[in-house]
């Protein structure tokens, strides 16, 4: 959302799934180090459900990742997986109900998707037995790593964010009706989901996910979880780039002044996916703070 082109998803996607082919490989575990680095996949029966996830490290501190609207936690956060401190940290990448391998069922967006989130996280990490987690959630990862924060504050130790908003507002909405068809976007962009999803999945969770997001702006205030935010105790960092094209500045403000304690990083030269783009920078950031 900022200097946005005609099809902001299509920039989104290519910025996003470009690099991916030389990220997503699984490093091999390194017998030479006393802790192991090979990236393990599963699945796990939570609230109904099985819940795909991949998972790194052995450290105490655990971490879940959070992906974005029709994300995974492979293809959204391979660098994290692949080069955040192992000896520090276990992490745990998810695929939400419905996206990548977790499914069945499809993609469905009530009204209280995000809450459903929130609690598959939550119950997910629970179930592989982790006492306490900090999240990092990306866009709409980010949305639910707020509610998830503000529900179940005594099971969350630290947050980083970036990409989310509290709120939907009819600037908001023009973007979202901007990537409603896919057919649209660019073949470079299409093609990855396409071979994830196949293209009638990719289509019409497409559309469902913008019909479901579109919902919270006929709410007051376009609320979506702006009236958990006073809820949220554990320190949180919010990261903005401020040439995100589908998340203006105000949203990473807004943000700032609700969650109590949290504190503003800024990227001049961070778009929507900074995490990937400037992953080393990023991964640092992210270290830093949890530490």
């Amino acid at each position: 959302m900022a200097t946005a082109p005609v099809h902001p998803a299509s920039l989104r996607l290519r910025l996003l799934l470009s690099p991916l082919k030389s990220r997503i490989q699984v490093p091999m575990a390194q017998r030479a180090t006393a802790f192991s680095t090979a990236v393990t996949s599963a699945k796990i029966p939570v609230n109904g459900v099985n819940l795909h996830y991949h998972r790194v490290g052995e450290g105490e501190h655990a971490l879940l990742l959070l992906p974005g609207m029709l994300g995974t936690g492979k293809t959204d956060f391979a660098p994290q997986l692949q080069n955040l401190n192992k000896q520090r940290f276990t992490v745990v990448a998810w695929d939400p109900r419905g996206y990548g391998y977790s499914r069945p069922p499809d993609r469905d967006f009530p009204r209280d998707f995000f809450e459903r989130d929130a609690k598959d996280a939550v119950d997910l990490m629970k179930a592989l037995q982790f006492k306490q987690i900090s999240l990092l959630g990306w866009s709409d990862g980010g949305i639910t790593a707020l509610i998830a924060a503000a529900k179940y504050p005594s099971y969350i130790r630290k947050m980083v964010i970036w990409g989310a908003n509290a709120y939907v507002t009819e600037e908001d909405s023009r973007i979202y009706q901007g990537i409603r068809d896919v057919s649209k976007w660019s073949e470079k962009a299409r093609k990855p989901l396409e071979a994830l999803y196949g293209y009638d999945y990719f289509a019409k969770t497409c559309e469902k996910w913008v019909d479901g997001i579109n919902q919270f702006r006929h709410l007051p205030d376009g609320n979506i979880c702006r009236h958990l935010l006073p809820l949220v105790q554990c320190p949180t960092l919010i990261v903005h780039g401020e040439k995100d094209p589908l998340v203006p500045r105000f949203h990473a403000d807004f943000l700032l002044e609700n969650v109590k304690g949290s504190r503003l990083h800024l990227m001049p030269d961070g778009k929507h996916n900074l995490h990937l783009r400037f992953a080393d920078e990023f991964n640092k950031l992210v270290e830093d703070f949890l530490q």
